[in-house]
């Protein structure tokens, strides 16, 4: 048995858990913030078979797309030669941070 950690955004929540409860995995929900872009993300965890384990990875590669973002860079402390931007940055938003664990042992009561 493994557990999955994944951190997605927001956004993909609920097509997140839709998807899930359509293929009948079991998860849980925390509502968290991250810490570069202070944007509200959801940490998910399920327990998994070893042998739906590519499955349930499968389904939050599909449901938890990246997608760009204009960014406005805050202005850090910066040493001479460093290059500075001067307007929004793009930066990649979204997608899914998937965590792996081996589960020793497993109760349900």
């Amino acid at each position: 048995m493994k557990l999955v950690i994944a951190v997605i955004s927001s956004r993909d929540t609920n097509p997140l858990l839709n998807a899930l409860n359509r293929e009948e995995f079991g998860a849980t929900l925390i509502n968290s913030t991250g810490g570069f872009l202070r944007q509200g993300n959801a940490t998910v965890f399920v327990g998994v078979d070893e042998e739906r384990l590519q499955r349930l990875i499968s389904i939050i590669s599909h449901t938890c797309k990246t997608r760009t973002r204009l960014m406005s860079p805050s202005i850090p402390a910066i040493e001479s030669g460093e290059y500075l931007p001067t307007g929004p940055v793009e930066v990649d938003i979204g997608g899914a941070t998937i965590f792996v664990l081996p589960v020793e042992r497993y109760e349900r009561v």
